[in-house]
């Protein structure tokens, strides 16, 4: 580190995933070492990061494998890169503290939004992608040390708790409808979408023209037509296809943006205009869905399936950050050394948005 580093502690506290399991592998402590940058890292303060279903899940070992549904796998099937004890927490939001060889000083001080992916590759393909909190450690603690080019600038007003909601979500979501081809008049519908990525789509599709329609659980309606949907039919209708046509005045669905899968797979791809697009980044309701096949061919529909994004995707995040185009939804707040708490309130999924982590120093000033 560079001569500040007399101003960073030598331990810090953290939330260490020990192992696969349940809650109890998630454990608090205040003995961590602290990070040190290395060449072309900064090293950040953490302020804050959102949570994420990716922490759920990998924590499970939720994913499967392509031969066992049901194994225990983390998000990387092939080629693992998680180690144990782990650092989870993808979207980081925090102050330079020191820089590693090679970055300037000046960087000291610079308040950040960490771009969460380790890319691997030069291009935009993301075939080879990682993540932060899974292939090295992330931001569920008080430092994070993070390439140097991953830390990004945002010209906001907004608070840390509100920076800290966009970027996995929105990153996720903004890949997808690139995957999808989203185009300006088209109308999308969006599964989940009082959740973080959700919600983040709705208002992405906003940005760029498209009309929005949403699923949503009972009590949530009027908060996702608060950030931009057209209209929002209810989880649990009985006839989904007849409730979405309902809404939209007979108008086509050009896409679908689900996150739910499940039991309502089928009802999705119907719902969808021939030559539509369906593009998934998660199965909440289910992973393993039933495919009839005809319905695909015969409707000449697209499946993308989608998980992170591009450079170039989050530089277009920022750049909606900063013109306003879309706005954080904060579901709750928590304490680091709260964590276990509110992971159990994340999974009950009784919030719109999301939730957010700061470190007890942090919240302890705030109060």
């Amino acid at each position: 580190m560079n001569a500040m580093t007399r101003t960073v502690p030598a331990t810090m506290a953290a939330v260490l995933l020990t192992g696969h399991g349940g809650p109890e592998k998630l454990v608090y402590r205040t003995d961590v070492k602290v990070p040190s940058p290395a060449p072309g890292e900064v090293l950040v303060k953490v302020c804050a990061c959102g949570m994420n279903n990716t922490d759920v899940w990998v924590r499970q070992g939720a994913y499967g494998t392509e031969e066992d549904a049901g194994a225990v796998s983390t998000w990387r099937r092939q080629g693992n890169t998680l180690t144990f004890p782990r650092i989870q927490g993808t979207d980081t939001v925090g102050t330079v503290a020191a820089v590693g060889e090679g970055v300037s000083p000046d960087r000291i001080g610079e308040r950040v939004m960490v771009d969460f992916s380790i890319y691997n590759r030069d291009d935009d393909s993301l075939a080879d992608i990682d993540y932060m909190g899974h292939g090295r450690d992330g931001g569920y603690a008080e430092y994070q040390a993070v390439p140097a080019e991953n830390a990004h600038l945002v010209d906001t007003t907004m608070s840390d708790v509100e920076l800290a909601t966009f970027c996995c979500a929105y990153l996720t979501g903004e890949q997808m409808l690139e995957r999808a081809a989203l185009k300006a008049g088209e109308r999308v519908l969006v599964t989940g979408a009082s959740g973080g990525v959700g919600s983040g789509i709705v208002q992405l599709a906003r940005a760029r023209g498209a009309i929005p329609y949403a699923v949503v659980g009972k009590g949530k309606e009027q908060a996702v037509l608060d950030v931009g949907a057209e209209a929002v039919i209810t989880r649990g209708v009985a006839d989904l296809p007849r409730a979405v046509a309902e809404a939209t005045g007979g108008q086509p669905i050009d896409v679908v943006a689900d996150l739910v899968g499940g039991a309502i797979f089928n009802d999705l791809l119907r719902i969808l205009r021939p030559e539509g697009r369906y593009t998934t980044a998660g199965a909440i309701a289910g992973p393993v869905v039933q495919l009839d096949l005809r319905t695909m061919y015969l409707k000449q529909l697209q499946l993308h399936g989608s998980s992170q994004g591009t450079r170039a995707d989050f530089r277009r995040i920022v750049r909606y950050i900063e013109e306003g185009k879309v706005r954080p939804l904060v579901g709750g707040v928590y304490k680091l050394s709260d964590f276990r708490h509110a992971q159990a309130d994340f999974v009950a999924k009784d919030f719109v948005g999301k939730l957010v982590v700061v470190p007890d120093a942090v919240a302890e000033r705030s109060a």
